[in-house]
């Protein structure tokens, strides 16, 4: 009997920065942005709280140059990718850090810029095929 293994992640937030853009390896383009999403919520005082959490993510190819034309900051946009972890060593120490690899994105209902990009040409998601355009050994970040 197989087992299921499932990478999926799914977020819908707003952009924190303009997306940054950059050609690599044998001309592949790459664009890393961040996400916010915010949790907001009653405390058992019914005290109003509130937490954000921060999401990095890595496009590659065809959408990551369609991001990089058409995502600004504080676009809410739609991410579904995998979450990818990379570890390096700084000063003798560890480090991880953990992004989503998105491989579909598109803008969310009520970002106004984005609904007007869209009516300007942009028809809903933007996918790539992960293959031959993407090199992990030369991930940018």
């Amino acid at each position: 009997m197989s087992r299921l293994n499932l990478n999926q992640v799914q977020i819908c937030g707003n952009v924190g920065q303009d997306p940054e853009v950059k050609q690599i390896g044998n001309n592949t383009t790459v664009c890393n942005l961040s996400i916010a999403t915010t949790e907001r919520w009653k405390d058992a005082q019914g005290e109003k709280q509130e937490k954000t959490e921060w999401h990095r993510i890595t496009l590659w190819g065809k959408q990551a140059e369609a991001a990089g034309r058409m995502i600004h900051k504080g676009d809410h946009v739609y991410v579904q990718g995998s979450l990818q972890t990379r570890s390096w060593e700084k000063d003798g120490e560890k480090r991880y850090a953990t992004n989503i690899k998105a491989y579909q994105w598109m803008f969310a209902s009520g970002s106004a810029s984005g609904s007007h990009r869209a009516n300007q040409g942009y028809s809903g998601p933007v996918e790539t095929d992960f293959g031959a355009d993407e090199d992990d050994g030369n991930l940018p970040f």
